[in-house]
């Protein structure tokens, strides 16, 4: 895909970048390389879209309750004040 002068003065304008006669040529080349690195994106997207993957399945499964004992987790705690876990405080309540 390539873009034409005009088109990327129009980019440039909507843009506000001023682009002096001797840039004109470089922003062409790199607008162009932009878009075809767009469109292999969109490519490998599509692909990724046309093949079976684990999205079209529907997974349902129960949820198990199991015992814990807050004791044993709150013993592995860096600190810890009776039964809750300290951490830093990262909000001023004052």
């Amino acid at each position: 895909m390539s873009i034409s002068r005009e088109e990327a003065l129009k980019i440039a304008y909507i843009s506000r970048i001023s682009l002096e006669e001797h840039e004109i040529e470089s922003v062409l080349k790199q607008l162009t390389e932009v878009l075809a690195y767009a469109q292999r994106v969109q490519d490998l997207a599509t692909e990724l879209d046309e093949q079976p993957s684990h999205k079209n399945i529907n997974v349902m499964r129960n949820d198990v309750v199991a015992p814990s004992d807050s004791e044993i987790v709150l013993s592995r705690a860096p600190e810890r004040e009776e039964n809750y876990f300290v951490v830093p405080r990262i909000l001023d309540t004052k």
